[in-house]
């Protein structure tokens, strides 16, 4: 088969698929409404990742960006190509390209180009090759026109791979240089290896646009500009340039693999996606739900502040509702009940004698409210004729003699603290801690431990 027979099967074999893949996506379109619903935070496992494409397109020696030949004149001939892609993200893809065809150039109104080791000219030259890549493709921009899928995507990409190709240069009759018919290009010449084919890196970059023909096929048209490492692709090494290049413009079909009830992770919108979820019926109902549940705990925390005597304490907590208003009322909401005057020339009070033992449970330094009477006669005492005096702390047995010590010295303070806030001046309060000692009733008793845990007053 010649190289033209060949550019006409190829050719013929792209339209059959670009016609076969028409009618697949009416297919996949009428059969897309059974696509599984996917999530913003489903996942990759819930798409498609995988794809095959199939693209054919014209070659050149000439670069849309710029840059010079050794051989000027363009030549435009058939490529063709297979691509393997793995999508990674929404916007981001690895993928294989196998790439073959032909490239052609001309000297052009140069009229020959002269090869700087061997000192003959030539007027053309003709090079198939064989390419493999791998790039990175991102898409740089989407368009979602109509619907709230993506329709088209702008793309992106480069890599880096190997061309492998044979060169053909054809000679000119020049004076003064030998006449050349034609001639295949020998590496040995240059390098004394690979006599016949020459292997090169090639550096392909390239822009696309992917239009959305349905959930399984895409509509690719690119161009790559392809830089190679090394300046004997064109066969001649005419000291105008360092590097050969070559461009590839081409379209092709790209096919989706995997199940036909996940979508292709490249055509995902995530705004759309994001916005149907918020209107899933499902969601909704359980937002619905999550506000009743705030709107109870919202009523239970008002409920536990409702304070309908205004008294300070919670209706929860209030063992005495409806307590006057002005009412002074310790923690449970209960009215306090203050001793009345206290006689200062007998040191006495009407509920309670000033300076008696404060008593205390066990294991507490909490006052108990019946010792109040006492305190307040202690204090109207002390403030009247400005004495001093000591408060010893004592206590039971019961426990540790660290314990009982420190236990002993906070029962102190707790009177002190009483009196201060009821107007006795701190400087005339001494505190003494003495612990388990020096008890006035018998520690083996019930009733001797209760009189043991007690402050005394030294004035």
């Amino acid at each position: 088969m010649n190289y033209s027979t060949l550019k006409k099967t190829v050719a013929l074999s792209f339209v059959s698929l670009m016609v076969i893949g028409a009618a697949n996506a009416q297919t996949t379109e009428t059969t897309s409404s059974t696509t599984t619903t996917a999530k913003v935070f489903g996942g990759s496992g819930q798409y498609n990742t995988w794809s095959i494409g199939l693209n054919v397109g014209a070659t050149s020696p000439t670069l849309a960006t710029g840059g010079g030949s050794d051989f000027p004149g363009n030549v435009v001939n058939l490529g063709y190509g297979l691509s393997v892609k793995k999508q990674l993200a929404h916007s981001f893809a690895l993928q294989l390209d196998l790439h073959g065809g032909k490239v052609q150039g001309t000297a052009g109104n140069r009229g020959f180009v002269t090869d700087q080791r061997t000192g003959n000219n030539y007027i053309k030259y003709s090079t198939p090759f064989w390419q493999g890549t791998i790039s990175g493709v991102v898409n740089v921009a989407t368009i979602d026109y109509l619907r709230r899928k993506n329709a088209i995507n702008f793309l992106v990409s480069a890599g880096a791979g190997l061309v492998n190709f044979n060169p053909t240069i054809y000679g000119a009759n020049t004076p003064g240089f030998p006449t050349i018919t034609s001639e295949t290009y020998n590496t040995a010449s240059a390098t004394n290896t690979n006599p016949h084919t020459v292997t090169n890196l090639v550096i392909p970059v390239g822009v696309g646009v992917k239009f959305r023909l349905s959930d399984a096929v895409g509509l690719n048209l690119g161009y790559t500009e392809n830089f190679i490492d090394g300046d004997v692709f064109d066969g001649v090494n005419a000291g105008y340039h360092n590097n050969d290049h070559y461009s590839y413009g081409y379209a092709g079909l790209e096919f989706t693999l995997g199940s036909k009830s996940k979508a292709n992770l490249e055509w995902v919108n995530p705004v759309a996606m994001m916005y149907d979820e918020l209107y899933d019926e499902a969601l909704r109902k359980e937002v619905e739900a999550l506000k009743g549940r705030v709107t109870n705990v919202e009523n239970a925390v008002n409920d536990l502040k409702k304070d309908s005597d205004g008294d300070g304490v919670a209706d929860q907590f209030d063992k005495c509702p409806n307590t006057p208003a002005g009412t002074v009322v310790d923690g449970s909401g209960c009215a306090i009940v203050f001793p009345k005057a206290v006689d200062t020339t007998m040191n006495r009070s009407v509920t309670g004698a000033a300076y008696s033992n404060i008593q205390f449970e066990f294991d507490s330094s909490v006052l108990r409210t019946s010792s109040y009477p006492v305190l307040d006669a202690t204090s109207a005492d002390l403030r009247a004729s400005g004495s001093r005096v000591e408060l010893d702390g004592f206590a039971s047995s019961e426990g540790t003699a660290a314990h009982n010590l420190a236990l002993s010295k906070d029962r102190a303070n707790s009177v002190k603290t009483y009196l201060v806030n009821s107007g006795v001046d701190a400087k005339k309060i001494k505190v003494k801690a003495y612990g388990e000692t020096m008890p006035i009733a018998d520690n083996s008793t019930e009733e001797g431990r209760v009189l043991n845990r007690r402050v005394q007053f030294k004035k």
